[in-house]
């Protein structure tokens, strides 16, 4: 007897999910989940929200989310992609219903903080994912190695440390940050 044949996941199927304690995203139509990444992972991540959301709010630039923010990257099949951080121009943020299950398209500057679980070529799909949907800037932070990997194309990443000074020109030309900060306690 054969098996049934499995159908693509839709934006409308993830959010039917039950809640757990799992993150979702989809890919192509299938669903992929992550564990709760660690509190490394989350003390990066939030330090990256305010740092980022201080710059963003003085200015009054756009809005940042967390990872309970998906992104609709692609549809037929869908990929709703859900980046750690994120950054959303007002303009974007403006145009869309602020009580969307997903954000229609690409975030702006999609930030992706590295747990120990990461597969360098699920970061790397990541990456890819947001740079073909039109995301301007991905950063790719690694708490073991205080290093954030920032892509505006896929094949050349510049790689900042320590005191090197983290900037979103065009996004964001206030913001600058030394990378240090980011981990920080």
């Amino acid at each position: 007897m054969s098996e049934p044949a499995q159908t693509a996941m839709t934006l409308d199927d993830l959010y039917r999910l039950p809640d757990n304690e799992l993150l979702y995203e989809l890919v192509n139509g299938w669903l992929v989940s992550e564990p709760p990444p660690g509190v490394r992972h989350g003390r990066v991540a939030g330090r990256i929200v305010a740092i980022l959301d201080a710059c963003v709010r003085q200015h009054g630039a756009g809005v940042v989310v967390t990872c309970d923010t998906g992104f609709v990257l692609h549809r037929s099949p869908d990929t709703v992609r859900a980046p750690d951080v994120a950054f959303i121009r007002m303009d974007r943020y403006l145009a869309m219903e602020d009580d969307a299950d997903a954000m229609p398209g690409p975030p702006d500057l999609a930030v992706e903080v590295l747990s120990p679980g990461n597969r360098p070529q699920e970061i790397h799909a990541k990456v890819a994912d947001y740079l073909a949907a039109g995301t301007t800037l991905v950063w790719v932070v690694d708490p073991q190695t205080e290093q954030v990997r920032s892509y505006r194309s896929l094949f050349e990443p510049q790689i900042h440390a320590g005191t090197d000074l983290l900037t979103a020109e065009d996004l964001l030309p206030e913001f600058s940050v030394p990378v240090a900060d980011i981990f920080s306690i």
